[in-house]
């Protein structure tokens, strides 16, 4: 899978995309060791740069706005015509923990053994690395798991942690402690609502990332392996006024999902429910409106 090549291809090469997704080839400077999705780079001389964000020369909205039969393909990658999220699906629990730990105890520690780095990304329907190494993915939607090496794909059913990282393989995992053998209980349904919740934070925190002040300092917004939330970091770390955005699909505290806002020099931790954002008109402005509002605070 190569996401902006397929946008590419989509759009008749006419336009230069940006896309959610990550995308090969492998990124091998430091700091992130990953792209950048939305950053408008060395654009192709000649043609147009399309973001869904305010990037680019041009949005996906505006396309879509102009030929709405790209509508439906633009709105299953949240690059525009966003659909709403549904309400949480039963087993969402239980789904949420088993794909933590696969999280945190495969796909995370495979791409750290390359680069050093732990943080992952939304990819369509679930999540998964940045490329690495010789074009490397690992990536889960439903309850697939993909290995995808230079183009070349494999597919298997996630059934334990150890038959998933006996899957990805030793040479990649660098894994030779005994995992555990216990079932992972992955309801598709909620693992795929769990995919579109991360979609919609990626599209909702690349939005905000984008339109905060020069002097934000922006991180990434990467899907935190330890924690199992999509987050971005803003604001000055040297005047106190840096915190984590972020979009969580529940945790041991708290179950439901909800969206937050953490600052790193002080308590005042804040939160919402996603129920509430769920139920606005335009669920992205809802959420943005969250966060914007406690961005201009700080």
């Amino acid at each position: 899978m190569n996401p902006q090549a397929e946008a590419f291809e989509r759009l008749g090469g006419r336009y230069d995309p940006r896309v959610l997704e990550p995308s090969p080839p492998t990124v091998a400077a430091p700091p992130w060791f990953a792209d950048d999705p939305v950053a408008r780079g060395d654009a192709t001389p000649g043609l147009p740069v399309v973001s869904p964000v305010d990037t680019g020369d041009v949005t996906w909205q505006e396309l879509v706005d102009e030929d709405p039969s790209l509508a439906p393909w633009a709105a299953e990658r949240w690059l525009a015509a966003h659909p709403r999220l549904s309400t949480p699906p039963p087993h969402l629990v239980e789904t949420r923990v088993a794909l933590h730990r696969l999280a945190e105890h495969v796909i995370s520690p495979t791409r750290q053994r390359a680069n050093g780095k732990i943080g992952l990304r939304w990819t369509r329907g679930g999540f998964g690395t940045p490329y690495f190494g010789n074009d490397v993915q690992v990536r889960v939607a439903g309850d697939i798991l993909t290995v995808q090496i230079a183009g070349r794909e494999q597919h298997g059913r996630l059934v334990t942690l150890k038959d998933a990282a006996e899957f990805v393989g030793f040479d990649l995992t660098r894994q030779d402690a005994a995992f555990d053998a216990s079932p992972l209980a992955v309801d598709v349904a909620a693992a795929r609502w769990i995919g579109e919740l991360f979609g919609f934070a990626v599209s909702v925190l690349e939005q905000l990332r984008a339109e905060a002040p020069e002097d934000s300092e922006p991180s990434r917004v990467q899907l935190w392996p330890e924690h199992f939330d999509m987050a971005v970091e803003l604001g000055a770390e040297a005047a106190g006024r840096r915190a984590a955005f972020g979009v969580s699909p529940g945790d041991d505290a708290s179950p439901d999902p909800y969206l937050y806002v953490s600052p790193w020099a002080s308590d005042s931790y804040e939160s919402a429910p996603l129920a509430a954002i769920l139920d606005a008109p335009d669920q992205r402005e809802a959420a943005l409106a969250f966060f914007r509002a406690r961005l201009v605070s700080r």
